[in-house]
């Protein structure tokens, strides 16, 4: 679900498009993502970059999907090295 590298913190992720609201759950083995928008032209991936930067208080242009940018699975880059940051982001995941 989160693991920490020289490169940031990877989060796995599991996106929900086409959902009531905007939400963040954590589940056993990833963190489940609900996004309003839907899964076509990008949309549901930029709502999930958009959703993560809000809630985690750092830039979007710090968080990448590495991994499933066409599936429901995915894997997200944070890319905050710093480890006083990198403790913050697992608090308000956890949260």
């Amino acid at each position: 679900m989160l693991k920490i590298t020289n490169q940031g913190l990877f989060l796995t992720v599991k996106i929900i498009p086409n959902s009531s609201k905007n939400d963040i759950t954590i589940e056993d083995e990833y963190i489940k993502v609900k996004v309003t928008a839907q899964p076509i032209e990008n949309k549901a991936n930029k709502a999930l970059i958009e959703l993560l930067s809000k809630k985690l208080k750092i830039a979007k242009t710090n968080i990448e999907i590495t991994k499933g940018l066409t599936s429901k699975e995915k894997t997200v880059l944070i890319k905050i090295t710093d480890i006083k940051k990198q403790n913050e982001i697992k608090e308000l995941l956890i949260k």
